[in-house]
């Protein structure tokens, strides 16, 4: 039985890094500009990336370094060269890779740096990962397409090699981010590390005819249309006529698309949370749990870090699972959750059709403390959503959540005032004693919540005769 698991969190930014290893996490992974698959999310450069990997070190924590694009030409020299320049200054823990191409140059030219494959190079099997551990990969992380049953049988073949395992954020509609939606759509290249999310964009769909016509089916078969029968055991005919897409945000942009029994192929996924799995996830041999969501906030970053922490922590002691954990994965904003493919073929609640909008959480991001004036007893708050006297709010930290009213409210210039609105400025909340560094603010939203009540995953469904997922 394992005594250490890996808490692995995202480090979208130095901030965000920071607040990850406060509230509990053993390594952050970032993004190098140009070679991440989060260019346009990453709030690293040059400089910074080197002070990061030192403020962790000093913590005695691990840095991992995302160079996981599916690079062109262009950028491969940039790329070795970029990593000869970095290595004369720190020395991060691994690199995080996807391109053979480039883990080969790695190889070549730096053959003492340890080499993390990325799950977008989508290793769902035991001999896949047998080829990279021959090949000097130290640790897998392992494609969200597989199941637990799937990720023991790989332990079983490869005794030696590390696995790591997504356990919750988003989740792409295409294996593991090899998806050309948004390059169709808005000309940003996934692969590249511009992916603007598309799958997620709000449509409607028309139809070239104004009205359908009343005798669908019977002219469906009388052309000899057999109709299929869908999931829920109902008849689908196939449709007539030409459909066309339409984003909401681009009016009179058509797109033709075509639909089966199954719907339509642009979908809105669920996010993954498998902190109910992480006890069998630990016994089907992972050793790094890993977050997603490099461009998600400071409080995503907190309360997604200090609920694996505690989970993690009680694992390892032979605790119980406390379901008490479930509320700060529920106080964070997401689009509703599932266990991914962990327990099998998610099936048709994978996707989240009634809107593309996010669930609404059982908290709100209230501000993050910036100081305290111990002459007046007045915390520095930086608001992230409308403040006023009179609301209940939580302090959070990695160990305590304390409740408390907001008596008065003061401006910069400690005049009392009713309200203030979230955004790039501050303002003053009497406070009894100087809050904890790294402490955050949240407002309760959802008084009627119960975390016991929670069914987090739902029923995996079967793929069917012809799938070998062992769902």
């Amino acid at each position: 039985m394992k005594s250490k698991i890996e808490l692995l969190m995202p480090a979208g930014d130095f901030e965000k890094m920071k607040y990850a290893y406060a509230y509990g996490a053993d390594a952050t992974y970032l993004g190098i500009p140009m070679f991440s698959l989060r260019a346009r999310e990453n709030g690293f450069k040059r400089d910074t990336v080197i002070e990061a990997i030192n403020y962790a070190h000093n913590l005695d924590k691990k840095v991992y370094l995302t160079a996981n694009i599916l690079p062109h030409n262009h950028k491969v020299q940039p790329f070795i060269n970029y990593i000869g320049q970095l290595l004369q200054e720190t020395q991060p823990d691994a690199w995080i890779m996807s391109d053979p191409g480039i883990i080969m140059l790695m190889k070549e030219k730096y053959p003492g740096q340890e080499i993390h494959l990325s799950v977008q190079a989508n290793t769902v099997n035991y001999a896949t990962a047998k080829f990279w551990e021959k090949i000097g990969i130290s640790r897998i992380i392992l494609s969200r397409e597989l199941t637990i049953k799937e990720i023991r049988q790989i332990r079983d073949h490869c005794p030696d090699l590390e696995l790591e395992a997504f356990v919750h954020g988003a989740i792409c509609i295409a294996y593991s981010g090899r998806c050309l939606i948004s390059n169709y759509m808005s000309y940003r290249d996934p692969n590249q590390g511009t992916c603007s999310h598309s799958c997620r964009w709000q449509y409607k769909m028309y139809k070239k005819e104004e009205n359908q016509p009343q005798s669908w089916l019977k002219d469906a078969q009388q052309a000899g249309i057999e109709p299929a029968v869908t999931q829920q055991g109902d008849n689908y005919v196939p449709i007539q006529g030409d459909y066309y897409l339409a984003e909401t945000d681009r009016p009179g942009e058509y797109m033709q698309l075509d639909e089966d029994e199954n719907g339509t192929y642009l979908m809105n996924a669920r996010d993954l949370c498998a902190i109910e799995y992480l006890d069998e996830l630990r016994d089907a041999g992972v050793d790094s749990f890993k977050v997603e969501g490099r461009n998600k906030s400071v409080y995503y970053a907190a309360l997604i870090a200090r609920a694996y922490r505690r989970a993690t922590d009680d694992l390892i002691a032979g605790r119980p699972f406390d379901p008490e954990n479930i509320t700060d994965v529920f106080a964070a904003s997401n689009k509703g959750y599932i266990a991914g493919f962990l327990k099998g073929n998610p099936g048709r609640s994978a996707q989240k059709y009634d809107g593309t909008r996010a669930e609404q959480p059982i908290y709100r991001f209230a501000g993050i403390i910036r100081g305290y004036d111990a002459e007046k007893k007045w915390m520095k708050v930086e608001p992230r959503n409308p403040l006023r006297p009179g609301m209940q709010l939580e302090l959070f930290t990695r160990d305590r959540t304390i409740p408390f009213t907001v008596e008065e409210l003061f401006d910069v210039k400690g005049r009392p005032i009713e309200q203030i609105h979230g955004g790039l400025h501050y303002c003053y909340i009497p406070y009894p004693e100087a809050p904890p560094e790294f402490a955050l603010l949240r407002e309760r939203t959802a008084d009627d919540f119960n975390p016991r009540e929670v069914e987090l995953s739902r029923e995996a469904e079967s793929c069917g005769d012809n799938c070998g997922c062992d769902s």
